[in-house]
C-alpha cells in the first residue's frame, strides 16, 4: 500500500506562553489543551487562545491525559498529576530512561515515542512494563490515537511530519507534510477533526486540520 501524502494544514498558531520558550509535550482534556513548556504544563483554550492554568512540573518531553489524571514525562520518569490541585500522585519509570518524546492514552495503556530510538512503546500505567513495541522509520516526536488510528509525529533533519501508521506493524499509512521549518514536538488529537501539535523551540502550539474520511 502507497502512503497518502498530504500538506498540512495548520488552522491556528497559539503561544509562545508566558515563561516558556519551547513546547515538548501536547494534550487534550476535552476542553482545554495543555502544553508542556518544560518548567510548567500551561492549559489554554483552544477557542479564545487565553491560559487558564498552569502547573509547576518538570515537563522536558510529551505529556497525555487519561479522563481524570495528566501523565508527564519528566527526564527518566512519567508522573501521574492531578490537574485540580498540581499534586504527583505516581511516578513510573519512563521506557526510555530518559530518551522518551511524544505520549498518549489509549486502551488503558500509555504510549509512549523513543525519540531516536525510533519505536513506540505500549506500557502499564501502573508499573511502566512494556506491553508491545511499534517500530517506526523516523524520529518520534509525538503519539496520538483517534478513531482508532495511530499517528504519531515525526522531526528529522529539520523536516516534519504527522503521520499514521499501521499499529501492527509500523508501515506508513498516510502523512502530512509540515511546511519547510515547521516542527512537530508533542502531538494530540481533539478528538474531532484537528491535531494539536507542539512547536518546539518557536514556543507554539498549532492546530492542523486532520483529513477527513470518505
Amino acid at each position: 500500500m502507497n502512503t497518502v501524502i498530504h500538506p498540512a494544514e495548520i488552522v491556528r498558531e497559539y503561544g509562545p506562553f508566558e515563561g516558556g520558550k519551547s513546547v515538548a509535550g501536547v494534550t487534550h482534556d476535552g476542553r482545554r489543551v495543555w502544553a508542556a513548556t518544560g518548567a510548567a504544563l500551561v492549559a489554554f483554550d483552544p477557542a479564545s487562545g487565553e491560559a487558564q492554568q498552569r502547573i509547576e512540573r518538570p515537563c522536558d518531553a510529551g505529556t497525555a491525559f487519561d479522563g481524570r489524571y495528566l501523565w508527564q514525562l519528566a527526564e527518566a520518569r512519567i508522573d501521574k498529576i492531578d490537574p485540580a490541585t498540581g499534586s504527583v500522585v505516581a511516578s513510573i519509570p519512563a521506557p526510555g530512561q530518559g530518551g522518551d518524546s511524544g505520549m498518549a492514552w489509549a486502551e488503558g495503556s500509555l504510549w509512549v515515542g523513543q525519540h531516536r530510538g525510533r519505536k513506540i512503546h505500549q506500557i502499564d500505567p501502573a508499573t511502566g512494563a512494556i506491553q508491545r513495541t511499534i517500530e517506526s522509520n523516523r524520529f518520534v516526536t509525538g503519539v496520538t490515537w483517534v478513531d482508532g488510528e495511530l499517528w504519531h509525529g515525526t522531526w528529522e533533519d529539520d523536516a516534519s511530519e504527522i503521520r499514521r501508521i499501521d499499529p501492527a506493524d509500523g508501515r506508513v499509512l498516510e502523512s502530512l507534510q509540515m511546511p519547510a521549518g515547521t516542527n512537530v514536538s508533542g502531538l494530540e488529537s481533539d478528538g474531532a477533526d484537528l491535531f494539536y501539535a507542539g512547536g518546539g523551540g518557536a514556543g507554539k502550539v498549532r492546530a492542523v486540520r486532520r483529513p477527513k474520511r470518505a
